[in-house]
Formats: structure tokens, sequence, C-alpha cells
């Protein structure tokens, strides 16, 4: 019972995510302490819902509520553990087929349709927060289906529904992430394919690192036979009869690239990724499988799918030192344990250590031990071991590889690089046969053609080799890349920009590596032009709704949206247009799609319930978003407001009160602007500006929130009110959303109370949310937090300059004496260094050095030096602005 007692303690204290699965399901931790894992286990596998969508994500939050305090209370090993994720995931999945084949053709059974599970599900080892790797067949012969449809659409039609019902996120959570990358050419296949189809790509086009994919493939759910007989089909390819010692080499070429592009985590340190990082987990398993690869295809007993399974049949079998096996199982139990601590705690699917001591500390606490440093220790001989046992079997053959390295040398030299073995090196790997971008004969012609034009723009960039190690990490997630290495070859400006992204623009560059397809957008001139208004982006937007599924519409959107936003990204980093203007340009992209989205979200609510006669929903638009000043990583403040006749109903066939009505729909719009789909995120939305803030309805009539603003709503929920912007509903509706909001701010105030109400929120936002070093444009001293403090403070207590647009409020402030002019010149200064530092410096703090010219330039300046030189006047100045505003009688 102490042990326990104990587990509950320490994730309460050190894991969030575990702290509100207790609260969220205090009879599975009273279980727990009762009976122990197994039990709670049980219990949370009993939990219902009302629908399987909500009974699936219940159970998966109670049991891993479950299986952690089991972990954490030295209940459950490594492989209990895994073992109950992975044995849920498998149901869950078979449920969600189910309920999906049913929804189409009812009572058909799974018959026709098995999912193939890859990757640590494959393989029973399912990580706490991790992912599943699925591929999707369907025998057209026997898939459930309407008669009329198309077996290969049906069974996308599945997929697709499958995928939604897992990975989609609700106020219970998701089932599982689902990805269905692993499946032949992905680039260009369905998500679901024909198990004949698949058959035949794996005998005569495969890749060798897809023989290792399926080391650890099984049939998972759904159709298991036809799953079966698939992988029996494919044996051949997987296990070779002859010793096949080349696999060393497949193997050997991954683990390179691998290693040299997480270099900056494989040191054991804070930050250390436990995953890829030298002598960690993917090397163990690598490790392992080198042997399974090379001996396999002659002994079936070494076929084991799961590491700690196939370390013992080795030994068995003479083919690895039993104390080879168990150094290398010790290591992999320690790193996986602890790589499941990290996981617990936000329910991330995250690898590394933090970097931060406090987050380390609390890891630490959580694994029971005393700090950040005696956790590292703990790891220390078990990585030593590894990295000293996989160094073994991957020697550094250094430039072996290349064609001819002395020429290859001497060229690179050539083209400036100082560093000329880390460019042989990734050039090596690139040319090795191993990567999936560069399979096909078109490809690497395309490729070998390109490549001159961009190390050249590369090397005449600040900083050639942060810059080839992302783009490495760029040619290593592409499935297919001839498009881009023949864009980049036929238009070498865009190598050029390219190499600027790479160098200055990570928050770009992870992107690039993410969804490579967005730098396709950029051959269109378009791309380069001036930011379009909000309706021409709404009614771009709203073409595709037309043609396509509302799902399949969601993830045009945010393919759409996406492109448009890194292409402004894009015109920053490359000089092409003010700040300022894109600040414009990425709020008209975020309020087009919240107008197309909103439509849409509504158009589909109304097939089910009807219209409520008289009603109609608004959205209000706070913060940059009705200032109209977004940045690359701005998210949407956002208010829905209603306005209906009393006791109104709507009239669809399942009708709904106007209040009811309203805010479902209201959730519908959210979900549409949020949800991630398989196209990826869209934005995050934030509404907690809402009357009563999360514990008020989404959705508020408007003549209640006029009532609530003017008897009840504080200070700061005024000045907020100062940036808001009707964006969404009829014209007659948004006016008077506009002539409500006039209002409330023209009402008359007490000016002492307003100084005072502002100058105690903006201490307390200091004290709560503290400025990140000194080039904190946002929150630190004289920054933009300070000058919007002081400008709305001035509008509420002189009731005089109320628009959105701070700069506009700044003029009217001015043109009355009760604000400085060069106030105006201030904002501009610091927003454009915001907005920039949005994309270069995504996690705060002072730019690069090669990037500090690029700042500059963008912000109006020669240099660095005079860029801070300005920006220190202008916080002083809105120091002093801010001071004499709060203090002033």
């Amino acid at each position: 019972m102490a042990a326990r007692t104990d587990a509950v303690e320490r994730a309460t204290a050190n894991a969030p995510f575990l702290r509100d699965a207790i609260s969220a399901f205090p009879e599975i931790a009273s279980q727990f302490a009762a009976n122990g894992a197994e039990s709670a286990i049980a219990a949370a596998l009993e939990l219902g819902g009302d629908s399987v969508a909500q009974r699936l994500r219940r159970q998966r939050r109670a049991l891993a509520l479950s299986v952690a305090l089991g972990d954490l209370s030295g209940e459950l090993s490594l492989e209990a553990l895994t073992g109950a994720l992975s044995d849920f995931a498998d149901r869950a999945i078979d449920t969600a087929l189910t309920a999906a084949i049913e929804e189409r053709s009812p009572g058909a059974g799974t018959a026709g349709f098995a999912v193939l599970a890859l990757g640590k599900l494959g393989s029973r080892e399912l990580n706490y927060s991790s992912d599943v790797d699925l591929i999707l067949l369907f025998d057209p012969a026997t898939l459930p289906k309407r008669e009329r449809d198309d077996a290969c659409e049906a069974a996308v039609r599945i997929g697709r529904r499958l995928v939604e019902l897992l990975q989609q996120r609700t106020e219970d959570g998701y089932v599982a992430r689902v990805d269905l990358r692993l499946r032949p050419s992905p680039e260009v296949t369905p998500i679901a394919l024909s198990a004949d189809a698949a058959i035949s790509y794996y005998e005569s086009q495969a890749l060798p690192w897809e023989r290792a994919a399926f080391i650890r493939a099984r049939a998972a759910a759904g159709d298991i036979a036809l799953g079966e007989r698939f992988l029996g089909e494919i044996q051949p390819f997987i296990w070779r009869r002859a010793l096949d010692f080349g696999a060393i080499d497949e193997i050997r070429d991954i683990s390179t690239r691998i290693r040299d592009h997480y270099a900056q985590g494989s040191a054991l340190a804070p930050g250390y990724d436990l995953k890829r990082g030298r002598g960690g987990i993917r090397e163990v398993e690598f490790y392992t499988q080198v042997q399974q690869l090379i001996h396999g295809g002659r002994d079936p007993t070494l076929r084991g799918r799961a590491v700690l399974d196939a370390l013992p049949a080795l030994v068995a079998a003479g083919r690895m030192e039993a104390e080879v096996a168990t150094s290398l199982a010790d290591a992999y139990r320690r790193l996986r344990t602890v790589e499941h601590r990290i996981q617990m705690v936000d329910d991330q699917q995250t690898h590394r250590l933090p970097v931060a001591a406090d987050a380390l500390d609390g890891v630490a606490a959580l694994d029971g031990l005393a700090n950040g440093a005696a956790l590292i220790e703990t790891l220390r001989a078990h990585v030593d071991f590894v990295s000293a046992r996989f160094d073994r079997l991957s020697p550094d053959r250094g430039s072996d590889l290349s064609n001819d390295p002395d020429l290859l040398a001497n060229e690179l030299a050539a083209m400036g690089f100082a560093d000329v073995g880390q460019v042989i090196r990734l050039i090596t790997g690139w040319r090795s046969g191993q990567v999936r971008s560069l399979r096909s004969p078109a490809a690497r012609g395309a490729f070998e053609a390109m490549l001159p034009i961009l190390l050249g723009a590369i090397a005449d960039g600040p900083d050639p080799g942060h810059a080839l190690n992302r783009f490495s990490d760029i040619v290593e997630r592409l499935s297919s890349g001839v498009n881009l290495y023949r864009l980049l070859e036929a238009q070498p400006a865009l190598a050029q920009i390219l190499s600027q992204i790479l160098v200055h623009a990570p928050a770009l560059a992870d992107q690039l590596a993410r969804r490579p397809g967005l730098f396709d957008g950029l051959i269109d001139a378009s791309s380069f032009a001036a930011p379009p208004d909000a309706a021409t982006v709404a009614i771009k937007l709203a073409e595709g709704a037309k043609r396509l599924s509302y799902d399949e519409w969601l993830d045009q959107v945010r393919r759409m949206v996406g492109e448009r936003r890194f292409a402004l990204g894009v015109q920053l980093i490359a000089r092409h247009r003010d700040p300022l203007d894109l600040t414009m340009g990425y709020a008209a992209v975020a309020e087009g799609a919240i107008v197309a989205l909103a439509d849409a979200a509504r158009t589909e609510f109304e097939a089910a319930h009807g219209r409520v006669p008289g009603g109609e929903l608004m959205i209000l638009g706070l913060g940059r978003l009705g200032g109209m000043a977004l940045t690359h990583a701005s998210d949407l403040d956002l208010i829905f407001l209603f306005d209906a006749p009393d006791e109104a109903v709507s009239d669809g066939r399942k009708s709904l009160g106007a209040t009811d009505y309203f805010n479902r729909l209201a959730k519908r719009v959210v979900a549409a602007l949020s949800v991630a789909t398989a196209a990826g995120p869209l934005y995050d939305v934030d509404t907690r500006l809402r009357p009563q803030g999360e514990k008020g309805m989404l959705a508020v009539r408007l003549d209640a929130f006029e009532t609530y603003q003017r008897e009840e709503a504080w200070t700061w929920e005024h000045m907020a009110l100062l940036r808001a912007r009707p964006l969404y509903g009829t014209k007659d509706g948004r006016a008077k959303l506009a002539a409500t909001i006039a209002r409330v701010l023209g009402m008359a105030r007490d000016p002492a109370k307003v100084r005072a109400d502002a100058a105690k929120m903006r201490a307390d936002m200091a004290s709560h949310k503290p400025a990140v070093g000194p080039l904190d444009i946002k929150l630190g001293p004289g920054g933009l937090v300070d000058l919007e403090f002081a400008v709305h403070t001035l509008q509420l207590v002189h009731r005089i300059g109320f628009d959105p647009r701070l700069e506009c409020a700044i003029e009217a402030l001015a043109e009355a004496g009760l604000i400085d002019p060069q106030t105006d010149a201030d904002l501009r200064l610091l927003s454009r260094i915001l907005v920039t530092s949005r994309l270069v410096t995504p996690g705060g703090g002072v730019p690069e050095v090669e990037s500090q010219a690029l700042v500059a330039q963008v912000c109006g300046h020669a240099d660095w030096a005079s860029l801070l030189e300005a920006h220190d006047a202008a916080r002083h100045r809105i120091a002093l602005l801010w001071a004499k505003t709060k203090e002033t009688t």
C-alpha cells in the first residue's frame, strides 16, 4: 500500500496530465490504491460513454492513469505496461473500424478490411504517449460497401472515418494519434490499399528501410486473416534465405544519418534525445534488427517482433553473447522507462530530457530520484554501453561512399565550405540509396542536378553548417522529392530563398520539414504579391466546399491556409514586404478562414437542425486578430454571440432552442478552426475572453452580452473590447454588434478607478508572465503590452480613439494632445521586431549573429547596433508613457 500511495503522490505532484486524470477518474485511483494496477486496468476498460468515440477516449485516459500508477509503484514491468497499452490500442482500432463500417454498411462486420500495425504497436511495445503506425488494406471482393460504391473509394472513406474516430480531439481527449505514412508511396497512394497491389509493390519496388519496418508488422484489427495472408506473401521480402550481411550497410546508413541529424541531442545531458541520441533506444533496436535481418531468413526463431523477445532468441541461437544481450535489455528497459516518465508529465509524444533544470528535476521526482543530475547518472552506463556496441556495428566510413571523394572535397572547398567533412558525410548519406525521396532514378537525377545550385547558395550564406543540417531534415522526411528538386534546379532564385529559410527562419524550416509541399506554392508569383484581403481569402477557400466532402474540404483549407501563411513568412525573410503589411496579411488570412469555415460549419449544422428563424451567429475577433496585427505564431481570440427572438427554436428535423443551437454551432466552428486533420493543424483558438470566461457559455445572446458588459464586466474586459472587431455575421448583425460595443465603450467611468485597475492588472501580468530576457518585445518593460495598457487606459478615461487598430487609436489620442505622436513610430518599430522575431527566434531571445543583419534590415535599420539603439529609445519612451498614464490623477 505504501508504494501505491507514493506513486499517487508523485503523479499528483509532478505530472499535470496524471493529476488531471486522477481528478477526472477518482474511482480508478481508488481502485488502484485498494486493489492494485491490474484491478485498476480492468476497471478502466469497463468505462462506458454516450458513443463509441467517447467510450474509447474515456477508457484510454483511464488506462493511461492505471498503467502509469502501476509503473510508478513498481507493480508493472515495462513489458506489462507496453502490453496493456498495445492491447487496448488493438481493441480500440478494431472497435473504431467496426463502427466506421457499421455507419455505411450496418451489420456487415469487418471482413475485407485489415489493419496492420507496425512500429512499436506492431511489436506490442507501444509508448506511454505514442502514435500508432498503421497500414490499411482491403480486399475488393469482400469489402463491405454499398452496391454502387467503388471499392477503393469505399475503403478510403472507411479509413478516413477510422482515423477520425481514433485521433480527433474532443473534450474527452483522443484515442490514438495515427500515422499512415509507412504505406507504399504515401505521397501518391490512397490511405487504404488493395492487398494485392501492396503485395506487388513489396515484391518489386520496396526499399531496404522497409525491410526493417516489417520486422515488427502484424495484423492487429479488422480482417485478421486478410492481414496475415498479406504478411505471409511478403515474407521473402523481409526475410532473405541467404545470410544477408548487406543488411548491416542498410541499417548502418540509416543510423549514421540519424546520428548526424540529431547530433545536438546526442550527448547525455539535459536535452538528450532518449530515442535518437547516441546510445539511445533507436540504437538498441537497430543493433538487434541487424542481427535478425542477417540470420532471420534461415532461422525463423529469430523473427521476434519485440526487442526484449528477440535478444534472448539471439542468445539461444548462438548469435549474441548472453552478457551483451542482458546489458542491451537492461539499457532498453531503463531508457524506455525514463521516456515514459517524460511522456507522463503532459501526455506529449516527446523523447528528449527537458533542458530546463526545474522540468528535469520534476521528471526525476516522478521517477523517485532527488534531482535531474541523479536521473542522468542512472542512464550513463547504459548509454555508454549501447553506443560502444553500436559503434562496432557501424564504424565511421568517412568519405568511402563518395564516388570521387578527393574531387568532391576540392569542389566543396572551392564553394567556400569550411567543414568539408560534414558536407561529404551528408552527401554520402543522400547518395546511399536509403533515402525515400531519392529512390527513383528520376529523383536522383533531379537531386544531383539541383545539388550544386543549392550548395552554392548555402555556402554563400552566413551559417552553411546549420543550413545543411536543416536541409538534410527536409530531404529525409520527403516521401517523394523529385518535384522539389526539379523546382530548385529550374528556379535558382528559389534555392537562394530556401537557403535563407534554412539559416534565418527555424519556424519556417520546421514547417517545411513537416510539409515539404509548402515550397511548391512559391512557384506561383502570387505568393510574393501583396497579401489579399479577407473577403478574397474567404471566396477562394469556399470554392472547394462545392466539390468536396466536408472532411476533404477541411483538409484542403488547412493546406491552402498553411501555404499562404508560409508564403507570407517567406516574403519577410526574403525582404519582399514590410513586416507591418504582413501582420495585416496574416490577419486577413485568418479572418477569411473564419468566414469560410463558419459558413461551411453552419451549412453542415443546418442539414440536421435547420435554422432559427430570425436568428444568426456572430463572431467577434479580439486581440491581435481584432487589431489586424497577427504574427506567424498568433492564436485567435474569439467571442461567439447570437441574436434570436425569445423562445425561438430551429426548424430542422432535430429541433433545438436558440441557446442550445448557437452554442452547438459555435463548437462546430471552433472545431473546424482548431482540430488537426490529416493535413495538419490550422489555428489555436482562445475563447476565454467571453463573459464569465471558461465558466460561461461559449455563445452568448447579444443583449445578455451588453448587460454583462455594462453591469458585471471588469475593467480589463472593457480594455479587451477596445480591440474587438466583428468578423462574422450578416451585414446588419455585424453593425448591431459594433453598435453594442460602441455603447459599452462610451460609458462614463471613474478615471481613477480605470487607472488603478489597469496598473494592478499590468502588475499581476508581470508577476505571472514575466519577460523572457531584455529583448522580450511584448512583455518586457516599455514593451508592446505596456504600450497597449497605456493606450487603452487613455481611451477609456477620455472616451476617444475607439478603433481596434492600435495605430489608429494612437493617432486619435495624439490629435487630442493626450499622447506623443512619436508613439506611433515606436509602435511600428516594436511591431516589426515582434513579427520578425516570431520567425527568426520563435523561442525568444536574441537572434543568432548571422541573422541580426536580416532582422535590422527588415525593421528599417542599417545594422543591428542601430536597431538596438532605436529599440532601446522606443522602450524608454513607452515605459515613461505607461508610468505617466497609470499615475496621472
